[in-house]
């Protein structure tokens, strides 16, 4: 099971197939530009210097989007001015479903193809320009057209050069703003307000809210602590980007919202999660420890153990209880493991989804032995990234939950060792009324916030 947050489906695809053609050419191409080679637009070509970036991305949907029979070179003499760099699909039984050229643009630009299929049908075509900044190409602009090849929508990631980012989400022309949203933004200005310390990795936090800009653990000098370990910058903002850069999946905030209701005498200190990189998860607890939280909330996980070596090596190590959810693949984790929900840490508390009378919610994992308790999370009050209402379910929203509970009883009881937290949470649990026997280690907890 690819890495998940775990109240939606899984995000990573099979990893692409490459040509040795493209690869090749990647690095041809790539010894050229480091000698300034010159690229001089072929005879007729439509690209100079005053083609846009909406020009490109117009054009291939013209010119590439109609023709299915186009591939890697195919491509490059549709598009005069360009050069291939590398071409890649992800296969099945019926043909490629997923199809990527990319292409080197006048000025060391890239545009990259992206055409879904299914059973050989066109059902979407994607092109996005990624801008040359010298020490990286960025991805700048996206255009998402239909199987007809008709643009649907448009949209541009645009900065400061600073701290703040954006997502403009464009009208069909690739110009003319609909609305926008929040990628980055700096720390908002404030003091820490005391009380328990809760590590929250998941995909960041819209920590820029009201609801959360007053309950963020500070360092002395009024900086928020946590940090960006998918980026590898100081502002965890919400966005899990493993659908693409322009696709950001926000799940941090809303799980967030639900820990900021139910332990309001307690802070936050936001993670990133490191996507890129599991093996940085070992250093994101070492974090968490030195910045003095206590509590490790962790909604997410996959079937791949050797991505949480890092972090049960550090685990082990720290005084924190970890506070993880059981996933949300309707199955039994103790025959199918999911991680770091199925380590055998002792400062691991593993929760489940339950209804409001104690069934096993639909879809949520059990496991008699990896799962230590189940609580209501369906049907919750969330708040998104956007400050906006809504309701949420699944294991990932059990967490928060259990989380809460186990800040607020460190409150009346800071003397506790995180041994002592454990079993005190486990003791809250008994057999559901409504659920056979072997879902769970311990039971229920019907009402969290009843102590």
């Amino acid at each position: 099971m690819p890495l998940r947050l775990n109240s939606a489906p899984a995000y990573r695809n099979r990893d692409l197939e490459r040509s040795g053609r493209a690869g090749i050419l990647f690095h041809l191409f790539a010894a050229l530009l480091s000698l300034n080679f010159s690229i001089v637009n072929p005879v007729g070509s439509v690209a100079d210097d005053g083609t846009s970036e909406a020009d490109w991305l117009h054009l291939a949907i013209d010119r590439v989007c109609p023709q299915p029979q186009l591939t890697g070179l195919a491509v490059q003499n549709a598009l005069p001015g360009s050069w291939l760099l590398e071409e890649s699909w992800q296969p099945d039984f019926r043909g490629p479903r997923r199809s990527i050229v990319r292409l080197l643009l006048p000025g060391a630009d890239e545009l990259v193809i992206e055409r879904r299929q299914f059973d050989g049908k066109l059902k979407q075509f994607r092109v996005h320009y990624a801008k040359n900044h010298g020490d990286a190409v960025r991805p700048s602009l996206l255009a998402i057209a239909d199987s007809s090849c008709a643009v649907l929508s448009g949209r541009a990631i645009r900065g400061d050069g600073k701290s703040w980012r954006f997502l403009d989400h464009l009208e069909r022309d690739l110009v003319t703003p609909r609305w926008t949203e929040t990628l980055q933004a700096p720390w908002p200005d404030g003091r820490d307000p005391g009380g328990i310390r809760v590590a929250l990795v998941d995909s960041g936090l819209a920590y820029d809210l009201p609801l959360f800009r007053n309950r963020l653990a500070r360092d002395s000098e009024g900086t928020p602590l946590g940090y960006d370990y998918w980026d590898m910058d100081p502002w965890p903002y919400d966005g899990d980007i493993s659908r693409g850069p322009f696709l950001p999946i926000r799940h941090g905030t809303t799980v967030a919202s639900i820990f900021a209701r139910e332990a309001p005498d307690s802070t936050l200190i936001p993670f990133r999660y490191p996507r890129p990189d599991m093996s940085r998860m070992g250093d994101l607890v070492k974090h968490a420890g030195n910045a003095g939280a206590r509590i490790l909330a962790i909604p997410l996980g996959s079937r791949n153990e050797g991505e949480w070596r890092a972090f049960e090596s550090e685990l082990r190590e720290q005084n924190i209880l970890a506070v993880v959810s059981a996933g949300n693949d309707g199955r039994d984790i103790d025959r199918d493991p999911v991680y770091p929900a199925a380590l055998p840490l002792d400062n691991i508390i593993t929760v489940t989804s339950s209804d409001g009378f104690g069934r096993l919610a639909s879809g949520s994992n059990w496991g008699v032995v990896s799962v230590d308790v189940m609580l209501p999370a369906e049907n919750l009050e969330v708040v998104d990234f956007r400050g906006a209402s809504g309701v949420a379910s699944g294991s990932s929203y059990a967490v928060p939950r259990l989380a809460a509970l186990a800040a607020r009883l460190l409150t009346r009881n800071p003397e506790f060792t995180i041994s002592q937290l454990k079993a005190r949470i486990l003791a809250l649990a008994a057999p559901s009324p409504f659920e056979r026997d072997g879902v769970v280690a311990t039971g229920w907890i019907p009402d969290p916030l009843a102590e």
